[in-house]
Formats: C-alpha cells, structure tokens, sequence
C-alpha cells in the first residue's frame, strides 16, 4: 500500500502538518503500538498542562544538536515542547486572556466526571462557551525553516524562533499578512504546494496561495460563492457560532499543486499552475456536486487516495444525514464510466453509507476527517446514544465532544469502506459496532495494521486499536479521567511510534 509523497518544504518529521501530511490522510506506513490491554501505568505516561484549544501538534526537523520540538497552537498561547519529555521550552501569550492555572482546568475536568443529568449538561455548556466559542488558527504546519504557520480569522501568522538553531529559545511572531478587503470571509484551512507556497481558504469560498515571506499572493473564488456571506449569517444566527460556514473544513494538495477545497454541496479541485490559480478545466480543475440532505454540507477536510499508478481519489464525507463516504475521481474521470445511482455527478466512484450496521438509523454524522489508507476509508459516528427531550440541535454534538464518556451519551460504531480496483467500486470493509470513538480523528499504522482512536469503556476514557484489515477490536488501554478527552484532536505517532494526542486542556503521550 502506498502513502502519500512528502513535501519537502514541510519540516522533516512524521507530523509537520494536521493530519500528518499534504494529503490528510491521518495514516502513516511506520509501526505503532501493540497491546496487551492494560491501565496506563505512570511510567508510560506523559502528560502535560497547556491550556484550552491545543489540539494539533506539529513536530519538527531536527536541530543541530538532533533534538527535535513539538509546536502546539491553542487558544490563548503558541508552545514548543521536547519532542520527547514534553517538557514546556517557551510559551508566547496570544490574544487577551489570561492563562488558566493548573488548579482551574482540573477543576474544570473534575466537573465532567463528577457530575451528572443536567448539571453535567450545564457544566459542559459552560466550558464550551468559554473555551471553544470563537476558536481560529485550530490548523496549522511547520516548515522547513521551524516556522509555525496559522490561518487567523483576518490573517495569516507565522511564528518562528529568536534563534533557529536552538529548541530552547523563544518563541516571537514573526510577522502577518492580513486579509484584502476584497477577499471575504475568516480563514479556515491551511496547506502548502509542493513549490512551497501556503494555501489557505476561508469559510466565504476564497482560496489564496501565498508566500511564505508574503510577498506575493494569488486568490481565486470558488464557484457558486456569491451565496456564501448569506449563507454563513443564517448558519450562524441559527447555531449560534461561525463553524457551519459556505466552506467548513481544511484543505488537501497532491505533487501536482491540485488544491482540493469543500464548499456547501460541492469538491472543487482549484489548481496551482505555478504562477497563478486556476479553475480551468484545461488546466485539470473540477467542480463536483456531492450528496447534502442535511444542508449544512461536509465536514470532513477532502483527503486524497492513491498514488502513482494506482487509481486515484479525493475523498470526503458528504453531507446527507446519514453520512456517506464518497470518493471522487481525481483526474480525468475514465471514458467508460457510468454514473453511479443517486451520485448527482459523474465524477463520484463510490457513495458507502456510514449507517454503523443499524440501516435505520435517521442520522450519522461526523466532524472527523474519513481515516484513509491504502484503499480503505473508515468514519466514526458522533451521534450521542441519547439525545434529552427538548435538547437545542445545535448543541448536541457537545454530548460527545465533553460528556461522551458517560454511558447515555456514548456514540458507537465505526464504519470501513474499501475500493476494489478490480470491480472498480467501493465496497463496505467491515463494521464495528462495539467500540466507541466520541469525537478523537483515528491514525492508521499501515506497519502495524491497526487503527487507533480515543474511546470510552465503563466511564473512563480509552485507547483503541483495531485491525485494520478486519475491524476486531485488538487491544485497548484504559487512560483515566477526562483530562485524557481528546475533543476533537487527532491521533498521531511520534518519530519513536508512540502515541501522542491534543487532549481537554493539554498533551498526552503513551509510551
């Protein structure tokens, strides 16, 4: 099976980017752990208080000195940790507000274990408001040159180092590039060509490819974008908050500069020729519609599948109620190829129901990107067990994400798809029906043939792997209390093959 090409203006390690690589796929071809199952004793725990929001982390070339950094950009500070003790080496303050103490995010922890029904409920409600209302930058790479870059709501940031040959030394934004006025909407993504130039859209369905120093951009609209603005106000006065924008999710890029976006109800595949954007079909770029029964569109960040000669996809989950893993023909779409029964464009190869092995189910959906290796493509659902009478809609993805460890809450299943080259369709792979992934975005060890995510046994949260190929459940590692909640963050393997995730307030590492 092969994984994706690297980038070399990425920084030279496992992890430079959120979701490990260019193409997104959350996989990687190197070994992880194995079991047995067991509790997480002390000494193969790593853990460490950072603070609200920190849920990517970026790993770094090597030093002079061989040492290696983790960057991780939260909320309220940009932190470089050692690679491998996790040890706080600087902190910059972003933004005005304070830092939480220790004592405070324990307590805040505390509350989501020790409370229950409504008063959970509120505690949760609480914490959402105060810690994941407004979030931006939540994406964001390392180059080669140790510089963090984030998409700002307004604005690109790039943060590097008073001296870069030294992990120990400080942390300094090294300068912005804010938004024209005639580009609309806030950041939501970022990637980089393989030219080495950054590659951001916003939640308004612009794409801008930038310099690095930036001193040159190129932008391009996507089609259909006149109905974003309307589109992001009534999502928002509906829900609340700005996350189910005209474009809610990251951006994929392949070696050949293709730039692959979801809007609403549409992949686009925009291209970068080398001096300018393109959405010229002469130059190999796409628009292509997508199921969306719900309205609120994907969002899943657009991943890529194969490689080289193998046949080629971008893959997302689309937005009907019942998510459906679609892939999408990346290329030239093959001469003989027949559309596929309800698929509203050609250009889609498979549409596989993510229904968890419970066909009547009304709803499945997912905030996860689809976990794709090799041909295989698996979702998780994020649909609470139980929903209380009367519960907002908008809030009830926050069932999972804070309180998807209590057992009325917890979501259950996981769902593999694979493409069979030989028919030329998507084929369902196997389903999990027992294990539980709350809201953590999997990893695959193509070397070790598991995948992992984050789950939830008897009120404790967990570590899970499952066989890849087959979907038994292999072993688990039973973490502890909330503090281990990922929230959203993904699984990734260090360069060592350990396990390290964003968690609630901080960082974990399984040894």
């Amino acid at each position: 099976m092969k994984t994706g090409p690297i980038n070399p203006f990425l920084a030279d390690s496992v992890h430079a980017i959120a979701h490990a690589r260019c193409d997104q796929q959350d996989s990687s071809a190197e070994p992880g752990p194995s079991g047995p199952t067991r509790t997480l004793p002390d000494d193969e725990r790593q853990h460490t208080w950072l603070g609200p929001g920190h849920f990517g982390g970026c790993i770094s070339g090597e030093y002079a000195d061989g040492r290696r950094v983790i960057w991780s950009n939260g909320r309220r500070s940009i932190v470089k940790l050692d690679h491998d003790t996790l040890e706080v080496l600087a902190r910059l303050p972003v933004g005005d507000e304070t830092e939480l103490t220790e004592q405070e995010m324990r307590d805040a922890v505390a509350g989501l274990d020790d409370l229950s029904g409504q008063e959970a409920i509120g505690h949760a409600v609480g914490l959402a408001l105060g810690f994941m209302t407004g979030l931006d930058g939540v994406y964001s790479l390392l180059d080669c040159d140790h510089t963090l870059f984030l998409g700002r709501k307004d604005g690109v940031v790039a943060y590097n180092e008073t001296d870069a040959n030294d992990p120990d030394s400080p942390i300094v934004e090294r300068n912005r590039w804010e938004r024209p006025g005639h580009i609309d909407g806030s950041f939501v993504g970022i990637n980089m060509t393989f030219d080495g130039r950054l590659v951001m859209n916003t939640d308004h369905g612009w794409v801008v490819c930038l310099e690095r120093d930036f001193s040159t951009y190129d932008a391009i609209r996507l089609p259909g974008a006149d109905a974003a603005a309307e589109h992001c106000a009534r999502m928002e006065a509906e829900r609340g908050h700005s996350g189910y924008g005209w474009v809610r999710t990251s951006i994929c890029t392949d070696d050949g500069n293709g730039i692959y976006v979801s809007s609403l109800d549409h992949t686009h595949k925009v291209v970068w020729t080398g001096d300018r954007l393109s959405l010229d079909p002469a130059d190999g770029a796409w628009s292509a519609e997508y199921r969306n029964g719900s309205g609120t569109g994907s969002g899943t960040t657009p991943c890529l599948m194969g490689f080289d000669d193998e046949d080629r996809f971008v893959v997302i989950g689309d937005g009907d109620d019942i998510v459906n893993i679609t892939l999408l023909w990346r290329d030239d779409i093959p001469d003989d190829w027949q559309q596929l029964p309800n698929a509203p464009s050609r250009r889609i190869a498979g549409i596989g129901p993510a229904h968890m092995g419970d066909p009547t189910l009304t709803e499945v959906r997912t905030e996860q990107s689809i976990t794709v290796a090799g041909y295989g493509a698996m979702t998780v659902n994020n649909q609470p067990a139980t929903v209380p009478d009367a519960f907002p809609e908008r809030g009830v993805r926050l069932l999972a994400f804070f309180l998807g460890h209590h057992p009325e809450y917890t979501p259950l299943g996981l769902h593999k798809y694979e493409w069979n080259s030989a028919s030329r369709a998507l084929e369902q792979a196997w389903i999990n029906r027992t294990i539980s992934s709350p809201n953590a975005v999997p990893f695959v060890s193509l070397g070790s043939d598991l995948v992992y995510t984050c789950g939830t046994r008897d009120g404790k949260w967990t570590l899970e792997a499952i066989d890849w190929t087959t979907g038994e459940p292999d072993f688990h590692v039973v973490l502890g209390d909330s503090s281990h909640n990922t929230l959203g963050a993904a699984l990734s393997l260090d360069q060592h093959g350990h396990i390290v995730h964003g968690t609630i307030f901080g960082k974990l590492r399984i040894r």
